[in-house]
């Protein structure tokens, strides 16, 4: 199992964070999504917020591979459906790069 921490922030305004935020509860997410996740090798996902600040814990087996979920989800149109939506929502990082999104963090430090 390998465990990933991203991070992303939201746009600071409330209404849109709410918005965000019903359309990641359980009842409101797509079922093509949630299958593209899984078959993708992620076995866990959390999505934690503070203020606008956003950050993911994926778990994964040990034959997830970043890049081929990448081209996975280029290739189907509803999870780009699902992204386009999700923009709306989101913004990058400061330091982040062109296009980029969610942003692997560096683990500093474990007990």
């Amino acid at each position: 199992m390998k465990r990933y921490c991203l991070a992303l922030d939201l746009k600071d305004d409330p209404q849109l964070i709410a918005e965000y935020e019903y359309w990641h509860k359980a009842e409101n997410g797509w079922p093509e999504i949630k299958r593209s996740i899984l078959d993708a090798g992620i076995t866990e996902m959390q999505i934690y917020r503070t203020g606008n600040r956003l950050m993911m814990i994926m778990e994964t087996n040990d034959q997830f591979n970043a890049a081929a979920k990448a081209a996975a989800d280029a290739a189907n149109p509803k999870v780009q459906e699902w992204e386009r939506l999700m923009w709306k929502f989101q913004q990058p990082l400061p330091w982040a790069k062109e296009g980029e999104k969610w942003i692997l963090m560096e683990q500093i430090f474990q007990l």
